[in-house]
Order: C-alpha cells, then sequence, then structure tokens
C-alpha cells in the first residue's frame, strides 16, 4: 500500500504572537524552523494551513471565562495574563489556530487522508490550565485535540506523550480524573513549574492513567531513550491507543538556554522512533506531534527534522547509544514502576 504523506501544519499568524522584548518564546524560534524546512524540505510530507478552533472546542478544556479573557485581548498591544505570560494584537488569533492545528492533525490522521502530522505552532500550550493562562501558554492545544477525539472522533483511548523539559501541569489536570486518556510525562525534577510527581498518578477512574517520570538534570539521549523503554512501552502495549498525540518540546536539547538537559539529534530522533512504533502496532498513521517548548532555534530545528525524518521513514532511529544510562535514570524509572504496578500488569514482571 502507498504511503500517504505526513501533514505539516504551519501558518504565518504563528510569528505574530509577542509576549515582549527578549521572551525566551519568541517568533525567531517558529521562523528557523519554517526556513529550515522551506531550504530543504523533508520528503513524504506535505503542508498545508491549520483552522482556527471553535469557541465550544476549546471549552471542552478551557472555562469560558478563560476563553473570552484571551478573546479580550484581541488588538490591544499588551495584556499580561501572568508573569511569564502575555499577549499582543494577534495573540488570540494565533492561539485559535495553534489549537486549529492540533485539531486539523488529529483530523487528518484519523480519517486517514494523512499519515501522521505535526503541528509546528506557537504559543505553546501543556501549561494552560482550564481557568488560566500559564508558563508562555494561552490554550492548551494537545488537550483541546485530546478531549476533541474522544467526543466527536470515537477514540476511546488517546495517549498523550509529553517529553519536555517542563511538566505539562495543564494536560495533567484536564484528565487527571479520566481513564480515556492516558497522560506520560518526562521532565526535569525539581523544576518549573513544581507538579509532575512520580506520587502524581492520577484520581478515580484515572488512577494509573497519568504517569510522571521527573528526571534529574542533565540527562541525556540514553537516559531519556531508557525510561520510556523501561516504564512507558509496557503501559502502551497494554492501553493499545487509538490515537497518539506528543506535546513535543525540544528543550531538553543539549544547549538549550532554559533546559539544563543534554539531548542530541540522535536523542530526539530515538524518541520519534519509539513513539513511531507504538503507533505502527497500535494505530498506523495516528501519530500527532504539537510543538511545545525548544528555546535555541537550533535545538528546535533539530528536533523538528529528526522526528520528521523518522515518521517518514527518511531516518533510521538508533537504538543504542554509547554511554551508560545514569543511575539516575534506572532509579527513576524503577520507582515509577513500583507505584504504578497496581494499576499496570506489563509493571509487574
Amino acid at each position: 500500500m502507498t504511503r500517504k504523506d505526513t501533514l505539516v501544519l504551519r501558518d504565518a499568524v504563528f510569528l505574530e504572537h509577542d509576549p515582549g522584548p527578549g521572551h525566551p518564546e519568541n517568533a525567531a524560534r517558529l521562523q528557523a524552523v519554517f526556513d529550515d524546512l522551506d531550504r530543504h524540505a523533508v520528503p513524504g510530507t506535505r503542508c498545508a494551513a491549520p483552522v482556527p478552533a471553535a469557541a465550544e472546542q476549546l471549552r471542552r478544556v478551557h472555562s469560558a471565562g478563560h476563553v473570552e479573557r484571551v478573546a479580550a485581548s484581541a488588538g490591544r498591544p499588551r495584556v499580561q495574563l501572568d508573569p511569564d505570560t502575555a499577549t499582543s494584537e494577534r495573540s488570540y488569533e494565533a492561539a485559535r489556530r495553534a489549537a486549529g492545528a492540533a485539531l486539523t492533525a488529529t483530523e487528518a490522521t484519523l480519517d486517514g487522508s494523512a499519515d501522521g502530522a505535526f503541528a509546528l505552532v506557537r504559543p505553546p500550550g501543556h501549561h494552560a490550565e482550564a481557568d488560566a493562562a500559564m508558563g508562555f501558554c494561552l490554550f492548551n492545544n494537545v488537550a483541546v485535540a485530546a478531549a476533541h477525539a474522544v467526543a466527536e472522533l470515537d477514540c476511546r483511548r488517546v495517549l498523550v506523550l509529553d517529553p519536555d523539559v517542563h511538566h505539562g501541569n495543564g494536560t495533567q489536570h484536564a484528565f487527571w480524573d479520566r481513564a480515556d486518556v492516558l497522560y506520560v510525562s518526562s521532565h526535569r525534577w525539581p523544576f518549573y513549574p513544581g507538579t509532575g510527581a512520580e506520587s502524581e498518578i492520577g484520581a478515580g477512574p484515572g488512577a494509573g492513567f497519568n504517569v510522571n517520570l521527573p528526571l534529574p538534570a542533565g540527562m541525556g539521549d540514553g537516559e531519556y531513550a531508557y525510561v520510556y523503554r523501561a516504564v512507558v512501552d509496557p503501559i502502551v502495549a497494554e492501553y493499545e491507543p487509538d490515537l497518539i498525540l506528543v506535546s513535543a518540546g525540544f528543550d531538553t536539547w543539549h544547549r538549550d538556554p532554559l533546559g539544563g538537559m543534554a539531548v542530541t539529534a540522535e536523542g530526539f530522533a530515538a524518541l520519534a522512533g519509539l513513539f513511531q512504533g507504538w503507533a505502527a502496532r497500535h494505530c498506523p498513521g495516528r501519530l500527532v506531534f504539537a510543538l511545545e517548548g525548544g528555546y535555541d532555534p537550533a535545538g528546535v530545528i533539530a528536533g523538528v527534522r529528526s522526528t520528521l525524518e523518522v515518521v517518514t521513514g527518511a531516518r533510521t532511529p538508533p537504538e543504542e547509544f554509547e554511554r551508560p544510562v545514569a543511575p539516575a535514570a534506572v532509579e527513576v524509572a524503577e520507582r515509577v514502576r513500583r507505584r504504578l504496578a497496581p494499576h499496570w500488569a506489563g509493571l509487574r514482571s
């Protein structure tokens, strides 16, 4: 069977969101990615523009008051929504289209018109709470897409993977007591925003469906690949997702000014290979990436290109790394496995 192209969602409006002078989440980081792909397109991809998310789609995750507050910023030169998060004249439109890109990507993979998708968006989303902007994020793009997939697209089990260096507090809280969305986050710990301890596993019907992998600073390619294989692989095999959404943060890059981790392009490729393998086994073609953090443009370029090359088959991801896995990562994996073993049979062996 002929492989369909991977869909890349992009829009010039994402470059018009301006959170202020000197802000690390600036247009240059995404412009660098656009320029790189324009110079050297990844074979097997095609680009499209997203449709803005509708208010009712945003309200599956956010309160009506929050949606209205962000909407009220439209056309205003500066509105400070939290200490790190501000808007400009076109930020509301950019945020609507960022959430819309995640929705468009999800719909395209589920209706079979694309073999995977990558939403190249800003502002990012995974810190946005139900009733508040936070951590550079206005609307929670991936959470909006996950909620839409369950409500409208007949998905019974959605897997959200979040390898951004920061914990996705907004996504965790959106699905805290639900089993139809399994949330997995690897992140530096302790670190902003202060959530994401391994003891945070969900509640009620969602107990065990919230997986946190809190890693110390300095972890690199081998450590990230190890914790996902040791902890997440058995869970995914048991969960059998209908759709995989990835909060694709590349601030684990070894030269990122905010991250403090040591991941290289090879590490990004390795994770993309793992995620692609899980999709191939459980939900072929239904793998969606949406850009989150990453504050060195070179790192964002490396992450996006590595990911697209792996999912299109243009690059073979590494299976091993020369450096031994740090004992600290092994200890984290063992603790998380013990914590979640009552909820997942695959972690009891």
